[in-house]
């Protein structure tokens, strides 16, 4: 019998999106922006201590390489011919950092997490404090608080008349960028200075880690980031689209160890996988695509005019507005970063950025910490049965406030709780809180651009919940409009690479641009009720605010009753009072 005829779809294009909660590989039409398969590999999280999280790198990137396998799999499946797949493009979780050996491909400490990107909403594992898992020490992500009295120092070091760091980068002193987690990393491990001092030290966020791996590692691997994972580190001028020397030496990093800044969108290197493989058949396809999450869910929603904006609803929220190729300094606490740039030759375009860190984190800790829900999608269901939170408000502020406020001594807090308040009424204060929070990032730039947006475009997982969706257009008194296609992230990695000089297999010319269809939801509330409730709201964040301090967790709660001087005293002096009573009663 004859073998089937594979199918011929015209030039398709591979993007690995890479997020805190999972990785996921998908092929796309470049004629018709079509999403032919794809395949998604859950990861794990690490908290080895009370505020500190972490990911192992060596699972990040085992993740990628079994999507891209499974993926290839898959598309044998369907009959599509792999060797069609003419360029990949990365999208990953930006800020979170990585330190790895250039001679062995090792990383040297776990991956330190920044605040969570918008990946799908998965369940999280959990590695309890004491874990004797040795990935454990690999790579930091963005909710990570360990460096928050680095922070303050470092602070200090600021002229109140010259904040030189914000001015070249855009971006406030803070726990969230890489370039304190690179700090800390330098000043505490020392596995890490050694291989610093003896230069065999390599630094990325996942982005670049990822590249280098994949086109050949220690075997003549790129070291290279683009430009908008570059702005988020805090040591790259946003001006001159450079490592800045000042704040390099600022935070004692070592610029030898730094990766070769590119555009968003041009031939890094050819991929290099074990023909032992289905995706074998990718070995010597580009890597001509990277974009940090948020830039490339900008690009695939094909917000490329001033003035359009996108929010992004996954673990945590992220809501960007290009501002073209002006760059726009917040009043109203947003950052400043870079959009994309897509091509070498290509003028680099801006966006103010506002971040909400806890979003469909706080689906998971409903379900996980305090079990009023069995999955993440029941949310939708208990919160449709109140139809109101009944007075009841919720500010998810687990790690602090990110914009408008920049407020890490903030902590959550759910308050006006009567007899009457349910789970269902916390449910629905707990969507209500990721609308309220959309919305003091939204007033925020509106009032930094001088013109209101006419609606909102959004993506991501938790964009899936109707409830949601309809709760936001209610409380920004605008209609909110999703793409029926959600994978918009990995979309715009995909477009940026099929773009690149070389590759030019898919067109970014507006005339070219694949029409979407999407769906609208109205407001339904008048703008009344809806301020009247916004107002409530920041009378709650006002209370959340000013809980926690700098104090280190690891001295916070110290066991030794010692530690209190006044109760330690008292203690002794009891025993030897004790002990002289007995002696001159003659008690033995």
């Amino acid at each position: 019998m004859a073998a089937a005829k594979k199918a011929v779809l015209g030039p398709l294009v591979g993007a690995v999106d890479q997020g805190t909660s999972s990785t996921r590989f998908l092929i796309f039409n470049s004629r018709t922006a079509e999403l032919l398969s794809h395949h998604q590999v859950e990861l794990k999280q690490k908290f080895p201590k009370e505020g500190w999280v972490e990911q192992d790198p060596k699972e990040i990137l085992q993740s990628v390489y079994e999507c891209i396998e499974r993926t290839c799999e898959k598309l044998t499946e369907l009959n599509i011919d792999i060797s069609t797949i003419k360029a990949i493009g990365v999208s990953n979780q930006r800020e979170t950092t990585i330190i790895w050996d250039k001679y062995t491909g090792e990383p040297l400490y776990n991956a330190v997490a920044a605040p969570v990107s918008p990946g799908p909403s998965v369940p999280v594992a959990v590695v309890p404090s004491g874990s004797s898992d040795p990935a454990a020490v690999t790579s930091s992500v963005w909710l990570d608080l360990r460096t928050q009295g680095t922070v303050e120092s470092l602070n200090k070091r600021i002229p109140g008349n010259n904040n030189f760091v914000k001015s070249k980068t855009g971006l406030p002193l803070s726990t969230y960028f890489s370039a304190v987690k690179l700090h800390w990393m330098l000043e505490n491990v020392r596995k890490v200075k050694k291989a610093v001092e003896e230069e065999r030290a390599l630094f990325g966020t996942v982005d670049s880690w990822l590249i280098w791996s994949l086109t050949g590692g220690p075997n003549g691997g790129v070291h290279c980031t683009d430009v908008t994972n570059a702005s988020r580190t805090m040591l790259f001028n946003i001006h001159s689209l450079e490592w800045d020397a000042e704040l390099c030496e600022f935070f004692d990093i070592p610029m030898t160890i730094l990766p070769n800044v590119r555009s968003s969108s041009e031939i890094y290197g050819l991929m290099k996988i074990s023909h032992s493989l289905k995706a074998g058949a990718l070995e010597g396809v580009p890597i001509s695509g990277c974009l940090g999450d948020q830039s490339a869910a900008l690009v695939g929603q094909m917000c490329f005019q001033d003035g359009q904006a996108k929010n992004t609803y996954g673990t945590g929220c992220f809501l960007l507005c290009n501002t073209g190729q002006k760059c726009v300094f917040s009043d109203h606490g947003l950052l400043t970063t870079v959009a994309y740039k897509l091509g070498r030759d290509r003028p680099v375009c801006y966006a103010l950025e506002g971040s909400v860190a806890i979003a469909g984190a706080v689906v998971r800790w409903l379900r996980d910490n305090l079990g009023i829900l069995n999955t993440s999608e029941e949310i939708e269901k208990l919160a449709n049965e109140a139809g109101t939170s009944y007075g009841c408000y919720f500010v998810p502020a687990f790690s602090g406030l990110y914009a408008p406020y920049w407020e890490p001594s903030a902590r959550g807090i759910i308050c006006g709780l009567t007899q009457f308040t349910n789970k269902q009424h916390i449910a629905f204060a707990a969507l209500e809180a990721v609308c309220f929070q959309t919305r003091e990032i939204l007033d925020a730039m509106n009032k930094d651009c001088g013109i209101p947006l006419s609606h909102l475009q959004v993506d991501g997982g938790m964009t899936n919940n109707k409830i949601l969706m309809q709760l936001q257009a209610d409380i920004l008194c605008i209609p909110v409009v999703k793409p029926s296609m959600p994978e918009t992230t990995a979309l715009g990695a995909a477009m940026a690479a099929g773009y690149a000089e070389g590759v030019g297999v898919w067109s970014l010319e507006p005339e070219d641009l694949t029409a979407v269809t999407m769906e609208r939801f109205e407001p339904q509330i008048n703008e009344e009720e809806s301020e009247i409730r916004y107002s409530t709201w920041k009378k709650a964040v006002r209370k959340a605010m000013g809980w926690a301090s700098a104090q280190s967790p690891t001295t916070a709660g110290d066991p030794n009753i010692f530690s209190s001087l006044p109760l330690g005293f008292f203690i002794v002096t009891s025993m030897i009072m004790l002990i002289g009573a007995r002696y001159i009663s003659g008690i033995p």
